[in-house]
């Protein structure tokens, strides 16, 4: 079983079919299906805070999502700690030339630290990290 890191990009794209990436993230769900997946709280945050100004059906689609998300087995919602945070901030701050976000900084800490090398993301700034972008 491979560990792969979900980016808020990919539960987006799952969520609302209209989504550029929906197809990919639909393809990729089916062959990632047997394997484990790393999140954290800041990605679902991202989800929720996307799905908020989409009207009342799709905020319930992604809380729905989001809250099978904290049940399932398969997957690990790493939660923000002080430390976590504080190493987020950091990377944030070494990388002032980019266009990431403090969240993007806070995953790819967390994918660092698990030593998982894949992202389920068509983010291109995780590529610049060196990680493996699956879309």
């Amino acid at each position: 079983m491979k560990v792969i890191f979900g980016d808020t990009c990919y539960w987006i794209a799952l969520l609302f079919p209209k989504d550029q990436w929906h197809q990919k993230a639909m393809i990729c769900s089916r062959i990632y299906a047997d394997d484990k997946i790393v999140t954290t709280d800041g990605v679902i945050d991202e989800v929720l805070n996307y799905a908020s100004i989409r009207g009342s059906l799709m905020r319930q689609k992604a809380l729905a999502m989001c809250t099978q998300l904290l049940r399932e087995p398969s997957i690990q919602v790493v939660s923000y700690t002080p430390e976590l945070r504080k190493l987020g901030f950091e990377l944030y701050e070494n990388r002032s030339d980019k266009g990431y976000s403090l969240t993007d900084c806070i995953s790819m800490v967390v994918m660092r630290e698990n030593n998982i090398l894949e992202v389920l993301t068509a983010d291109r700034h995780f590529q610049q990290e060196g990680f493996a972008i699956l879309f």
